[in-house]
C-alpha cells in the first residue's frame, strides 16, 4: 500500500458534536478505539461552558452555578472516531468523601488506562493561582507523555493587562514542564469566545497527529 493511497487527515468538526453517553464505571465507557481529547479542572473553572462555546451548542455540556454537578465522565461524538470528554470536576470540598473518592478512584483510571486519549486539556479559573490538584494533574500528564494544554478560563473576568500578568506569571511557573514541548497555555474566555481559534488549533494538532500515527502504522504493516 503506498502513502498516496492513505487518506489525508482532517480535523473533526466540532459543530457536529453530539451526546454520546455517560459512564460511572470503567466498564461503562466507550470502545477505546479512536481518538479522545478530554476537559478537567476544578469544579467551577468554566469546564463545561468551554466545551459549549468550542462546539457551538449552547447546553452540550451541562453548566451549573453549583459546583461538582459532574459526577460522571461524559462522552461526545464528533464523528465516528473522534470524542470530546468532560471529566468530573475536581477540588470541590462539599462533595462527601465517598464521593469524592470514587470520582478520583474512576478518573485516575480513565487517565492511566485510555488507550486512544490524544490530550488533556486543563481548565484553570485566570484569577486563581494553580492549586495542588492543578499542578499534580499537568505535572502527571507530562511524565506520562501525554500532551496538556492549560487554559486560563474567564480572562474577560480582568483587565487585559491583569489577565496577561497571569498568563506570565504560570508561564514562569510551568517553565521546565513548557520545556518539553508537551505542556502549553492560553488565555481563554467562554463569555467573548478569545481564545476559541487558538484552543481549536491545539485540539486539530491532537486529532490529527493521532490520525497520521495511525496511517503509519497501518503503511507498516502493510508494506
Amino acid at each position: 500500500m503506498s502513502a498516496s493511497m492513505v487518506s489525508v487527515s482532517r480535523p473533526p468538526s466540532y459543530q457536529s458534536a453530539s451526546y454520546l453517553k455517560s459512564a460511572l464505571l470503567n466498564k461503562d465507557l466507550p470502545s477505546d478505539l479512536g481518538a479522545e481529547v478530554a476537559f478537567i479542572g476544578r469544579s467551577n473553572a468554566g469546564k463545561s461552558s468551554a466545551l459549549n462555546v468550542i462546539t457551538g451548542i449552547k447546553g452540550l455540556a451541562r453548566t451549573s452555578n453549583t459546583p461538582g454537578r459532574t459526577q460522571m465522565i461524559n462522552f461526545f461524538s464528533l464523528d465516528d472516531s473522534a470524542r470530546l470528554v468532560d471529566l468530573p470536576g475536581y477540588g470541590y470540598a462539599k462533595v462527601p468523601p465517598t464521593v469524592k473518592k470514587r470520582w478520583e478512584e474512576h478518573v485516575n483510571r480513565y487517565l492511566e488506562t485510555r488507550q486512544c486519549l490524544k490530550g488533556l486539556v486543563v481548565i484553570v479559573d485566570v484569577r486563581h493561582p494553580l492549586k495542588e490538584l492543578d499542578r499534580e494533574v499537568i505535572q502527571w500528564a507530562a511524565s506520562s507523555e501525554l500532551p496538556v494544554h492549560v487554559l486560563l478560563s474567564k480572562s474577560d473576568k480582568l483587565t487585559r493587562q491583569q489577565a496577561n500578568k497571569s498568563l506570565k506569571e504560570l508561564t514562569i511557573e510551568l517553565t521546565d514542564l513548557l520545556a518539553n514541548d508537551r505542556v502549553s497555555l492560553q488565555l481563554f474566555s467562554s463569555l467573548d469566545r478569545s481564545g476559541v481559534d487558538e484552543l481549536t488549533e491545539v485540539l486539530n494538532g491532537w486529532f490529527c497527529s493521532s490520525e497520521d500515527l495511525n496511517d503509519e502504522q497501518q503503511i507498516e504493516m502493510l508494506a
